[in-house]
């Protein structure tokens, strides 16, 4: 691990460079990495703080050091539709450091997240000497494409039960941990926001929800933790 007197100020990494953790930089040596340093600023941001809105200057990239961002957008009708939830090690913005544009949706934190900034002038003084990190970001643009095959699976599946189910499968990769009894999701979205993401009302979450906990697929431990008891059911919703 390098250590990056600059990164001193942000409060996750206590000294260590965030990029570290960050696998398009994986790369570069320690005086590149130090050059980067020189080039991010951090900040957190509360819970509902927004980050970033539509129409912004996309300038840089923005990399999450801890906690969860969303990415959205409005629908025709006003509605929020969640496109993304994003955690840490995750950035946004990776193509923005290729060619500045402006962004087309909006990023709000989802709990106290703290977010480091990497300025397109700083990576272009990298870059030039690292053509491996274009390849990198190139895999990535690629990546967020099977993403986006992944959201209009989600969005356009027939049934509601599918919705439902493919975006408790989702989460697993954001908020779930392996226990004895089953996957934990440990969420930070609420019911509504559930619905957001699946593009389903927040009364027909919750109803399809309490359904699939009636079967013996789930439970509930407050508003915020659902145990998923059979995943396996839930996998078969997908194929109906």
């Amino acid at each position: 691990m390098v250590k990056i007197s600059k990164c001193k100020h942000c409060p996750i990494c206590l000294g260590n460079n965030c990029f570290n953790n960050i696998p398009l930089f994986a790369g570069l040596n320690e005086e590149e990495l130090v050059k980067l340093s020189e080039g991010i600023s951090f900040k957190t941001y509360k819970k509902g703080e927004t980050i970033f809105r539509t129409g912004d200057k996309a300038d840089g990239m923005y990399i999450v050091c801890s906690g969860k961002m969303k990415i959205y957008n409005f629908t025709v009708d006003g509605r929020e539709q969640i496109l993304y939830i994003y955690s840490a090690g995750d950035f946004v913005g990776g193509l923005n450091l290729l060619k500045e544009d402006e962004y087309k949706y909006n990023g709000v934190a989802l709990e106290a997240t703290t977010i480091s900034t990497l300025s397109k002038k700083k990576f272009d003084e990298i870059v030039t000497k690292n053509p491996s990190m274009l390849l990198k970001i190139l895999e990535k643009a690629y990546e967020r494409i099977r993403w986006a095959e992944d959201l209009i699976n989600r969005l356009t599946a027939t049934s509601v039960d599918a919705k439902v189910a493919g975006l408790l499968l989702y989460l697993i990769d954001d908020f779930g941990r392996e226990s004895e009894n089953g996957i934990i999701l440990e969420l930070s979205i609420n019911r509504e926001e559930m619905g957001s993401y699946a593009g389903l009302s927040r009364e027909t979450i919750t109803r399809k929800l309490n359904m699939f906990k009636d079967l013996g697929y789930l439970e509930f431990y407050g508003n915020k933790i659902i145990l998923i008891k059979d995943r396996d059911q839930l996998e078969k919703l997908l194929n109906k």
